[in-house]
């Protein structure tokens, strides 16, 4: 049987909520749209380079998320030696350029897996508590979650062209 990308989790939130309510909604919305992009879709349609010349795919987009997340909740925020999931020394674009569509449904449980360890990895944090981060200095638990927000946001913007690349649909 083959497997069939499920749809995205429910998210919600509240619009009026405190600044960390607010982050954690918006980030988990950006995760439900990459998510969503892939409703549907086989294996074989997640690992389509649908936009050559390009490597990417939807696969590739959620695969790459993965370690993004644990690079920036785990590596960066908390300073816990997590290794990269796709990502290697010696082939830093692995999580597209090795996207196999026969992965695909564990790869995606793994961003789900991943969205969960994230968000117990920052669950006693503060949005002021901050590390050093060795390319821009400072960076408060705030500053993550904007970056991941408009990480999600910009790869969403991929997703849209490709999944309308293969399929036809948009929205």
């Amino acid at each position: 049987m083959t497997w069939i990308a499920p749809a995205a989790p429910p998210f919600g939130g509240s619009l009026v909520a405190d600044e960390r309510t607010l982050l954690e909604g918006f980030l988990d919305w950006q995760r439900a749209v990459l998510v969503g992009k892939c409703t549907g879709l086989t294996g074989e349609q997640l690992a389509r380079q649908a936009c050559p010349p390009s490597t990417l795919s939807l696969l590739g987009l959620l695969r790459h998320v993965t370690d993004v997340e644990r690079e920036w909740f785990h590596v960066r925020f908390n300073g816990t030696a997590v290794p990269w999931r796709y990502r290697r020394d010696d082939a830093k674009d692995a999580a597209f350029d090795e996207a196999d569509p026969v992965d695909a449904e564990a790869d995606y449980a793994a961003l789900l897996a991943q969205w969960r360890s994230s968000r117990v990895a920052v669950a006693a944090a503060q949005l002021d508590d901050a590390f050093d981060d060795p390319q821009r200095g400072a960076m408060s638990l705030r500053a993550v979650y904007l970056h991941l927000i408009q990480e999600y946001a910009r790869h969403n913007g991929h997703a849209d062209l490709l999944r309308q690349a293969i399929d036809g649909q948009t929205g």
